[in-house]
């Protein structure tokens, strides 16, 4: 069963939390790669410091502000796409970071992709979850409750409170307080895949 709309259209946070244990699908070139949503950061728009919306709508977050369950990929450092899950009613801008999967399904292609590092090290961090499963520009403003689109998200089995870390976010950079400490990234405690 793939995630919901409804699913999407809640507060940020607690999109980021539930995706957590969830799986995330790429076909790519007539294959299924897959794996396990371990890590995720919550933006919430308007009112959070270190959020692409804080400033306004521009051409690059228009997707934030568009209808809950799609794809917001953008290019950081002229080198990384990251994937996104926009979250949250129409004109509410906020989306959820994919920071990390478990690799599943595609191991070999995931290899391929990310060869020359260990498998812990395929997907753990946003920019290496998208080079191992293909993801660029191109699938910006996917419809992940679509699997039709070819990126998608499953639902899976809702992880217990105790199975589960928060911290602050990763990588903010200048992003003055509370921003900076608020913590809104979210992870499955111990597993190996988490970003460092």
């Amino acid at each position: 069963m793939n995630v919901s709309r409804d699913f999407c259209a809640r507060r940020a946070t607690l999109v980021a939390r539930d995706l957590l244990g969830m799986t995330l699908v790429r076909q790519l070139d007539g294959q299924r790669l897959s794996g396990r949503i371990v890590e995720t950061e919550a933006y919430t728009g308007h009112d959070d410091g270190a959020s692409h919306a804080y400033r306004g709508r521009t051409p690059r977050n228009l997707p934030m502000w568009g209808a809950p369950g799609h794809a917001y990929v953008y290019l950081t450092y002229g080198v990384y796409w990251l994937l996104n899950v926009t979250c949250e009613p129409v004109d509410q801008p906020a989306a959820v970071l994919l920071r990390a999967i478990e690799p599943l399904e595609g191991l070999d292609i995931m290899a391929a992709r990310r060869a020359g590092h260990p498998p812990t090290r395929w997907t753990s961090g946003p920019g290496r979850l998208t080079l191992a499963l293909g993801i660029s520009g191109d699938d910006n403003r996917a419809d992940l409750t679509d699997p039709a689109c070819g990126l998608w998200i499953e639902a899976g089995e809702p992880l217990p409170d105790d199975a589960i870390s928060t911290g602050p976010r990763v990588g903010l950079g200048q992003v003055p307080e509370p921003w900076l400490s608020i913590p809104w990234r979210f992870w499955i405690t111990a597993n190996p895949f988490v970003s460092r």
